[in-house]
């Protein structure tokens, strides 16, 4: 009897060695204003894909990316701007082969109605929030368009930094700053908050959002799924639904 309990303890053994225990599993690293977009598309994917189990970590792309970079577990990185992608594969923490563009958005102020509506007017508000431009593609661009209008120092001592747009959104819909810049498909589902105005393209470079399999996820067969899933027709459709651009 003993020597039977050991034999299947060793078969036991033997078969959780030759089972993948995190078989299906994938990660996700994705900047914060696609939120609603990747949790759609993911439960898409898994309805045809069971075995497919998603771990999302939603964030400011600096610092998703810098997470990546310490060893934080991800097979796909989704960026709000091309430089934190750039800054991984610089690292080669990135298949250079399988970056991409996912997506467009623009830059636009939102508060409480009649509050501006132009980035001149910013000068009579009191508490502005931006997305930290250290960490947060939306808030250097922000700050960009500032910079080219010569307002960045008028307005410095007036800005709210936030870890994410979504935190900027946050504070203008709770009304605790007069606005914020956001991206216009954050600022499309705001409950209290609306649009002010758009903030003109020539002030920033165009928002790109470019994505990339990691190195364990060009290694990972579910990764690679549903990363060419993000390339198809059904995702362009869903990030149309919520305000993103196709170019």
């Amino acid at each position: 009897m003993k020597s039977l309990l050991q034999g299947l303890l060793v078969l036991c053994c033997l078969t959780l060695c030759e089972t993948p225990v995190l078989a299906g599993e994938v990660h996700l690293s994705v900047a914060a204003s696609l939120k609603e977009v990747i949790n759609e598309l993911s439960d898409s994917y898994t309805r045809s894909h069971p075995g497919a189990r998603f771990l999302k970590n939603y964030g400011a792309s600096g610092q998703l990316a810098k997470q990546i970079e310490s060893g934080a577990p991800a097979d796909i990185f989704i960026s709000a701007n091309v430089e934190w992608v750039d800054y991984l594969k610089g690292k080669k923490l990135v298949e250079p082969s399988s970056v991409a563009t996912f997506t467009f958005n623009t830059l636009v102020f939102a508060g409480q109605p009649g509050k501006a509506s132009s980035l001149r007017d910013l000068t009579r508000l009191n508490r502005i929030a931006i997305g930290s431009p250290k960490s947060v593609p939306a808030g250097e661009y922000a700050v960009q368009a500032l910079k080219k209008v010569g307002l960045e120092k008028q307005l410095e001592k007036k800005l709210i930094m936030a870890r994410d747009v979504r935190e900027c959104l946050m504070y203008a819909e709770r009304g605790e700053v007069d606005g914020g810049f956001v991206y216009r498909t954050d600022a499309l589902q705001a409950r209290q908050a609306r649009i002010l105005f758009t903030v003109p393209q020539d002030l920033y470079p165009k928002i790109i959002y470019p994505m990339a399999l990691t190195g364990p996820g060009a290694k990972n067969p579910d990764a690679a799924g549903f990363f060419a899933f993000l390339h198809g027709n059904e995702a362009k459709a869903v990030l149309a639904k919520y305000g993103f651009a196709a170019q």
